[in-house]
């Protein structure tokens, strides 16, 4: 490239600091591979970390996890993503399906342009009937269910094209 010119789009992402997402754990997924395994499978928290940050990578995403029993704890990472990162990846567990703390928080933030995808491991509407609604995911721009742990990649993809379209849309 010369100094008269222009860089190109390549050449402009070759700098471009990569997105930073969060994946975000709700309550007992820390027991992932030890609970439940007829309906959560074998697979441990950790690998699904590995998985979902090695795909991350591959597509250009910083990917930051993180995993709390407790409610106000994740209301806290819910908030600090405001400035730092760019989407979440959200699997809030049992919490998805009567935390209106949670709702309000997600919805704060997904009103500043941080987009969520809402993850879940089984098939919710395959569950009991008190699984069958979500009070998260509303205010999220999608949810990924009964898909196994695949289901976070599909999500993380998902919010990486949300954040591609809202970007473009900005700068519109």
């Amino acid at each position: 490239m010369n100094a008269t010119s222009s860089p190109s789009s390549a050449e402009t992402s070759a700098f471009a600091a990569p997105h930073v997402l969060l994946l975000l754990h709700g309550p007992n997924l820390n027991l992932l591979g030890e609970r439940d395994r007829d309906t959560y499978g074998s697979t441990t928290l950790r690998d699904v970390e590995e998985r979902t940050t090695a795909l991350g990578k591959e597509l250009g995403a910083e990917v930051r996890c993180a995993q709390s029993n407790s409610e106000g704890t994740l209301i806290d990472l819910i908030h600090a993503t405001r400035g730092s990162d760019d989407g979440i990846v959200f699997n809030p567990g049992a919490y998805a399906h009567y935390s209106y703390a949670l709702r309000d928080a997600l919805e704060a933030v997904t009103g500043l342009g941080i987009p969520c995808v809402e993850v879940h491991i089984s098939n919710v509407h395959a569950r009991e009937p008190f699984r069958h609604t979500s009070v998260t995911a509303p205010v999220c721009q999608g949810m990924v269910s009964g898909h196994g742990v695949f289901g976070y990649e599909l999500a993380l993809r998902s919010v990486l094209h949300r954040i591609g379209e809202w970007g473009s849309r900005k700068a519109v």
